[in-house]
């Protein structure tokens, strides 16, 4: 069963989050993951719990290879770079 990471990211620093992105790009393919979305237009319809500002959605075969992306030493210190250059709100549901 297919799972999704969700991830919206408010980027505060701009150059950081660009070396972030040239990294993580190919730790994801490796688990298998892909993107099917990665901060394009939004039109947001229903905020009334949550205003989000750059989507970001990947797709992985499933929740154990997902997991096992965000577990993954390699990305520990890609992630860093993340959290130093952007506030996020990561989230893992699983598909139908």
């Amino acid at each position: 069963m297919s799972a999704y990471l969700i991830v919206d990211t408010k980027i505060t620093d701009p150059d950081s989050y660009e070396e972030y992105k040239r990294q993580v790009k190919p730790l994801i393919e490796s688990h298998g993951g892909q993107y099917l979305a990665r901060g394009g237009e939004m039109d947001l319809r229903e905020t009334e719990l949550w205003g989000p500002t750059r989507m970001v959605l990947i797709a992985f075969p499933d929740m154990a290879t997902a997991q096992g992306f965000l577990d993954d030493e390699r990305y520990q210190p890609i992630k860093a770079i993340r959290k130093n250059s952007a506030q996020s709100t990561v989230v893992l549901v699983e598909g139908l």
